[in-house]
Formats: C-alpha cells, sequence, structure tokens
C-alpha cells in the first residue's frame, strides 16, 4: 500500500467514525438544540473526512474536483440548515432545556 493509500483509508476511517458518534449524539442528547449541536459539527467534519478520504483515491481528475464542490455545498449547507431549524424550533416554543448542575443558568 502506498502512502496516499494509507492516508485516503486514515480519512475514512476517521470520517465514518465521526458520522457515527454524531448519530449517537442525536439519540441520546436530550433536546433538540443540543442534537442539532451534535449532529451538525460531527457530520460536517465526519463527511469532510469521507470526501477527503474519496479524492486522495481519485487523484487529481475532474472526480476529485467533483467530490470538492460537493464538500463546499456540505460545509455552506449544513450550518445553514442547522440555523433555520433552531431558529423555527426556538421561534416555536421549544426552549433549549436547562441543567440544574453548577455552572448553568436559570431562567425564568
Amino acid at each position: 500500500m502506498s502512502a496516499y493509500d494509507l492516508l485516503s483509508l486514515a480519512c475514512l476511517l476517521l470520517g465514518v467514525s465521526f458520522c457515527a458518534i454524531g448519530s449517537v449524539g442525536l439519540l441520546r442528547l436530550p433536546d433538540v438544540f443540543t442534537r442539532l449541536h451534535a449532529s451538525s459539527l460531527t457530520d460536517t467534519l465526519g463527511a469532510g473526512l469521507v470526501l477527503a478520504g474519496l479524492m486522495l483515491q481519485s487523484g487529481w481528475s475532474l472526480v476529485s474536483a467533483k467530490l470538492l464542490i460537493i464538500f463546499l455545498i456540505i460545509l455552506f449547507m449544513s450550518c445553514t440548515t442547522t440555523h433555520a431549524v433552531a431558529k423555527a424550533a426556538f421561534t416555536s416554543g421549544i426552549k433549549p432545556k436547562l441543567g440544574s448542575g453548577t455552572g448553568t443558568v436559570k431562567r425564568n
């Protein structure tokens, strides 16, 4: 295996693991805002690493240019859709859950 193959494999495995961690966070976290936070950050990084691994496998070609365009679309659309869903949830009356531990702010 060449260095490109090993680097590509590392990117693919890291990307898949970040996506898996994001989906676990989506299932385990208590409210919509923390779920959005976990899923948007980890899935953007995971998709970026998977696409980087695929770009390394394809070499410098039209395929890697298309993968770069897909990455840019994901990069811009992920934060935009996360913000839109969070704003819609907040304006519809869903409030973030605040804990009772130290360092948390209680609001009326």
